[in-house]
């Protein structure tokens, strides 16, 4: 019984431990955009990348970050994520799949 228990906290512990591994913030550089456009901004012909962003995220769509082909949902502090609109940008934080849930934004370093 007691050789069970004591492998029972083992294997809880080490559970523990991969989660705590997977919590770490993670850095990507990219483009800010919106989930319903991505990388191309062909739904509003006539308008800038930041103003189909924007007009696309006041339709209800999320903020997003495009890493190459990758698409990921941004999920964060909208008036800071807004400011990027449409341009490259450096954003930190925990990511969930396909969400990054951002802690800072800035521009990217040179």
């Amino acid at each position: 019984m007691k050789l069970a228990m004591r492998t029972l906290v083992v294997l809880l512990l080490l559970s523990l431990g991969l989660l705590a591994a997977d919590s770490k913030d993670q850095t990507f550089t990219g483009t800010v955009s919106d989930t319903m456009c991505g990388a191309r901004h062909t739904m509003m012909p006539g308008l800038s990348d930041d103003q189909c962003v924007r007009a696309c995220v006041k339709a209800g769509s999320d903020y997003a970050l495009v890493v190459g082909s990758k698409v990921y949902t941004l999920k964060g502090s909208k008036a800071d994520i807004d400011k990027f609109a449409g341009e490259k940008a450096t954003v930190t934080g925990k990511v969930s799949g396909n969400v990054i849930q951002a802690t800072l934004i800035a521009k990217p370093k040179k």
